[in-house]
């Protein structure tokens, strides 16, 4: 079910069993050759192909496109969101909803820039109302096997505009890919360093990271089948009921 199509006496009949499902987005430079809106379309169409197969287990949000893309803001058309208003805008849909008598959400990000803010939003929300059932992922966690099996370039992981996401984007909305400007891009430091923040000018020449000239429709429909049906299991597991077990292995 879509939040936004439905009437309020729709959806004040609907169960509170449900999943509310909260997709995030952004408005960002994607490369040469990648529409700034490529993590909102590529999120929202894995949101509503969940949707679509889970049916009244859940309710759909319409996405929250403005992310939290301040390391993209030197490449002109990106917009950001600073980090307060983000976190504030995802606690403000599901704050809305639970005096509707909604008790279970998760947040289906699409913009690796919103990972560290979404856990700040649904860890608050956890301490601030702990009988709720709170997640958030992004869709790119459930298809890490078939994007490192599949890719043929040499990173096997998805990055930004990269074979992964160019892929992905040949397969979902082709007209606004333009594969002939695209350009393999992207530096590594030397030696390697795990916790130093950059911003995407420093980082890349042309706004890609990775390698987008080795990407096709095909790959990108495996990644997206893939991508779908482990957020469909997470979140019928949610809807379903689901146990904690011990001891941890």
């Amino acid at each position: 079910m879509k939040l936004a199509e439905l009437t309020w006496p729709e959806v004040e009949s609907v169960s509170r069993e449900v999943v509310v499902v909260i997709p995030t987005g952004s408005l960002e430079q994607h490369g040469l050759h990648l529409p700034l809106f490529t993590d909102t379309l590529i999120v929202t169409a894995v949101a509503e192909s969940v949707e679509r197969q889970l049916g009244e287990q859940v309710v759909l949000t319409p996405t929250l496109w403005l992310g939290a893309s301040g390391h993209h803001l030197d490449f002109p058309g990106s917009l950001s969101s600073d980090f307060d208003s983000y976190v504030g805008a995802i606690s403000s849909v599901v704050e809305s909803l639970i005096p509707h008598g909604f008790v279970r959400f998760y947040v289906l990000n699409g913009h690796g820039g919103n990972q560290d803010p979404n856990g700040i939003a649904i860890r608050t929300l956890k301490q601030k109302f702990p009988m709720l059932t709170l997640g958030h992922s992004g869709y790119y966690a459930f298809c890490e096997e078939a994007v490192a099996k599949i890719l043929t370039g040499p990173l096997k992981t998805m990055a930004h505009a990269c074979e992964a996401e160019t892929s992905l984007m040949l397969h979902l909305q082709p007209g606004l890919v333009h594969l002939d400007r695209a350009k393999d891009d992207g530096l590594k430091s030397e030696p390697p360093l795990k916790g130093v923040i950059h911003t995407f000018r420093e980082m890349t020449e042309h706004g890609a990271f990775g390698f987008p000239s080795y990407a096709t429709a095909e790959k990108g429909e495996v990644i997206f089948k893939a991508a779908v049906s482990g957020v469909v299991q997470e979140l019928r597991a949610i809807a379903e009921g689901y146990a904690l077990l011990g001891p941890a292995l």
